[in-house]
């Protein structure tokens, strides 16, 4: 997949530096969004079509509103908020049941203990991702200027 563009609406500053705030055309960004046969990530999200992220910049690009964006997100970044994300939830079910079925405690008790398991694992995955340096890790990137927005 390609890195996404988007158009920059404004900057925002604070003790962390200045980011600049994106619209993301998310049909335009993925395929599979585009022809209805997306993943299920943005299930839990708005309909829009046009999405907000902040993204932080080099200190070197030239940039103004309106102006055209490439962003991306550090792979490294991408598998770590990944293995948050799906990996503890995931993780919590497996460990859960194998504990049930390790105890002898039956089928339905090994189903139930997974239910609660992946239930722990996103609670877990939701409160490590609030954590303001954790969120810190996981902003995109502007990587360079397309061009001048109108």
């Amino acid at each position: 997949m390609d890195n996404p563009t988007g158009k920059i609406q404004a900057f925002v500053s604070d003790e962390h530096g200045t980011r600049a705030i994106v619209d993301i055309d998310v049909v335009e960004v993925c395929p599979r969004c585009a022809a209805g046969k997306g993943c299920g990530a943005g299930l839990l999200a708005s309909g829009d079509r046009i999405r907000q992220v902040e993204a932080s910049m080099h200190p070197d690009l030239n940039l103004a509103e309106g102006d055209l964006v490439e962003i991306a997100l550090a792979p490294s970044n991408l598998l770590r908020a990944a293995l948050i994300v799906y990996g503890l939830p995931m993780l919590g079910a497996v460990v859960a049941a194998a504990a049930a079925n390790a105890w002898s405690l039956g089928d339905a008790s090994a189903a139930m203990a997974a239910l609660f398991g992946l239930a722990a694992g996103i609670v877990l995955g939701r409160w490590r991702l609030r954590k303001e340096a954790c969120l810190r890790d996981f902003v995109p990137t502007i990587e360079k200027r397309l061009g001048e927005g109108v």
